[in-house]
């Protein structure tokens, strides 16, 4: 898959469901629910709830000169008691938690990469990952679509420490902590490590191999992602992957739309209780699976705030 880099990290895989270009009715009528405004930030109110919370799509990174916060944003989070991101952030610092959740990372029965993929492609891989200092031989076992996030070469490990990325929730969760805000998450890190295992290691094997051979092409695809996430443009990134059904797509309702179904009534309980921050990926919020579509037809009122003006 020609995009997977840039899918990885910003899960945005949302894919055409059927492949006719015949609309029915019913699925008119279901577009009607779906976020189609320039936002990222959405307000959420209805359904009695005492006080509105807010839903704010993140790109998990970013580069440190691309990463903005408006004036709206953080009013929203500012107002909000609690913050809530995919995973606790919290538990992402916390050593003894990800110690235990670290042969969760490598493949099951013994399996390596030479295992799954051609000598030749092996090779190749190989002399990515050692220009990267990256040796291949302490990586071999690790399932293969976490090994492609770094499959552009554009991005290293020491990028997030040194400044030249930024997280959205990094900075939401450091936000937090100052304010002493309540963190939360809609899924365990255990649950999210899970996803890997329903995809064949073969698979995600070919994907890695895909991502190397056409790492310029993905880093060109990466920089328009980020420029549509600059613009707010939620339809624009549904758009743009929306033709490319190869790799991870027929895995679409696992990584994407079935999360976005579960986290549903964990969101309801959640701003029941509480004036909450939701922070997930900007993939999770537009069509008709999305996020914003799903709380609308549960009958909530979700609304843009301060919306990106549409080019003509």
């Amino acid at each position: 898959m020609r995009n997977l880099f840039g899918i990885t990290l910003l899960l945005i895989t949302f894919l055409c469901s059927c492949n006719s270009t015949q609309k029915t009715v019913a699925q008119v009528k279901e577009q009607t629910f779906a976020a189609n405004e320039n936002a990222l930030l959405w307000q959420v109110t209805g359904k009695e709830l005492k006080e509105p919370s807010y839903v704010f799509g993140t790109i998990h990174m970013i580069g440190k000169n691309d990463f903005f916060l408006t004036d709206a944003m953080k009013k929203a989070f500012g107002e909000s008691d609690r913050v809530v991101f995919e995973i606790n952030m919290e538990e992402m610092n916390d050593f003894s938690v990800l110690f235990t959740l670290m042969g969760k990372i490598k493949m099951k029965d013994g399996k390596t990469l030479s295992d799954l993929i051609s000598e030749e492609d092996y090779k190749m891989v190989d002399k990515h990952f050692s220009e990267m200092g990256l040796p291949l031989s302490f990586l071999e076992t690790i399932k293969p679509l976490f090994l492609s996030t770094f499959a552009s070469g554009d991005v290293a490990p020491g990028d997030m420490e040194s400044g030249k990325l930024k997280s959205y929730e990094m900075e939401f969760m450091e936000m937090a902590k100052t304010a002493k805000k309540e963190m939360d998450g809609l899924e365990t890190i255990e649950f999210q490590l899970s996803m890997f295992d329903s995809i064949p290691y073969k698979a995600q094997a070919d994907m890695l191999v895909d991502a190397i051979k056409n790492a310029g092409e993905g880093d060109d695809q990466f920089k328009q992602m980020v420029d549509l996430y600059k613009q707010q443009n939620l339809l624009g990134l549904q758009k743009m992957i929306e033709g490319d059904t190869e790799g991870v797509g027929e895995f679409e309702d696992i990584l994407l739309a079935g999360r976005n179904r579960n986290w549903i009534p964990l969101m309801d309980g959640m701003m029941k209780t509480k004036k909450t921050f939701f922070a997930v990926g900007a993939g999770h919020l537009g069509g008709e699976q999305g996020v914003i579509a799903l709380l609308r037809k549960e009958g909530y009122t979700v609304k843009a705030v301060d919306p990106v003006q549409k080019k003509p």
